[in-house]
């Protein structure tokens, strides 16, 4: 009787200790809708502005869900019991931005094969992508734009994955760093 007691107390003990871990996955749950890179592109691309859209699409983020159709990935996917890296959801969760999200959250301008796109970093766009809501910094972010920090990236750059290497988040930012040079001047 006293070890079935103390399993008892052990398993409300580990849901007491998880129960904000497991509120906080829920959080991740988008509130806006998945409007795809296209949206960006548009104003984002401009030589003047920094052409981040362009950066992004000579990056490997851009390339993620491609990437799962190289033999490598294939390997390391067939290591993990993995058949088919373009189909798993465990590869699928970091290799295309939205992936997993209820259908009501991806438009019709969503794409798997975007692979990573600003929306993994920044947030669904569906409610802050157009200009006036982008031209107020607080009005954005309220409309859920999100500036990334090093939690938003080891999401993924993380141990789970079986191609790791260790993450250095100032390294890997100034690799895929694109500022607007317009606000930099101001």
């Amino acid at each position: 009787m006293k070890r079935s007691g103390w399993l008892i107390g052990s398993a409300i003990g580990v849901a007491f200790v998880l129960a904000p871990s497991l509120q906080a996955f829920a959080a991740d749950a988008p509130a806006h809708v998945y409007v795809g890179a296209d949206k960006c592109k548009m104003c984002h691309n401009s030589a003047a502005k920094g052409a981040q859209y362009t950066k992004w699409t000579e990056s490997k983020h851009s390339k993620a869900y491609a990437t799962l159709a190289t033999d490598e990935a294939k390997k390391l996917g067939a290591a993990k019991g993995v058949a088919d890296p373009q189909k798993a959801p465990e590869c699928l969760k970091c290799h295309v931005t939205g992936y997993g999200s209820a259908a009501d959250k991806l438009t019709d301008k969503w794409r798997m094969d975007e692979g990573v796109g600003c929306e993994s970093c920044h947030g669904p766009g569906g409610d802050y992508w157009k200009m006036e809501t982008m031209k107020d910094q607080a009005k954005a972010t309220a409309a859920g734009l999100v500036m990334p920090v090093e939690a938003t990236c080891v999401r993924c750059h993380n141990t789970e994955s079986p191609s790791y290497k260790k993450f250095e988040f100032e390294e890997r930012k100034a690799k895929i760093a694109h500022p607007n040079p317009q606000k930099a001047s101001k």
